[in-house]
């Protein structure tokens, strides 16, 4: 029987985490696959995948967001075959970024002029789509540094936009 992976928590500050993986097993381990996830803004769960290479790791996941729980899912790929799943669950220290202000504005019947105020040098994604289904499951998205982006979509349909 292949057991699964240790995952233990290293480290975690207000954007990163730091944590091992390790086998408690004789098995030979070629690698881990590790799936981070967390829920934005309640609408959008995101995901983040890691492929490792050899038996024991220690890994840094950076430009994560202050104060929000991410949960850590591993298995190992071995000599046997793959490995149950494991999960581990952390808090990133800090205080959570207010959520931005955001205005959307038509430009045109295909042009939407999206504005926000936030902090600067961070990173923003802008989601749009025609429901909230749409919205959560598979949304239109960008990323931009600035404060304002202008959004391409389908004539004669109506949008919500999220920043």
């Amino acid at each position: 029987v292949i057991p699964p992976p240790v995952i233990h928590i290293e480290s975690y500050s207000e954007d990163s985490i730091s944590f091992s993986l390790k086998m408690t097993t004789n098995i030979k381990v070629s690698g881990y696959v590790v799936n981070i996830y967390w829920t934005f803004d309640t609408h959008r769960q995101e995901k983040r995948t890691l492929i490792i290479e050899g038996e024991k790791s220690i890994q840094k996941v950076a430009n994560l967001t202050a104060h929000t729980p991410y949960e850590i899912s591993a298995w190992a790929k071995t000599e046997l075959g793959d490995s149950p799943l494991s999960f581990v669950h952390v808090v990133t220290s800090g205080t959570r970024p207010a959520a931005p202000s955001l205005k959307a504005k038509a430009i045109n019947q295909t042009a939407v002029e999206c504005s926000w105020t936030g902090p600067r040098n961070v990173v923003y994604g802008i989601f749009y789509a025609t429901s909230f289904l749409e919205l959560y499951r598979s949304p239109h998205n960008t990323t931009t540094t600035s404060h304002n982006v202008t959004v391409l979509v389908q004539r004669d349909e109506q949008y919500l936009f999220l920043v």
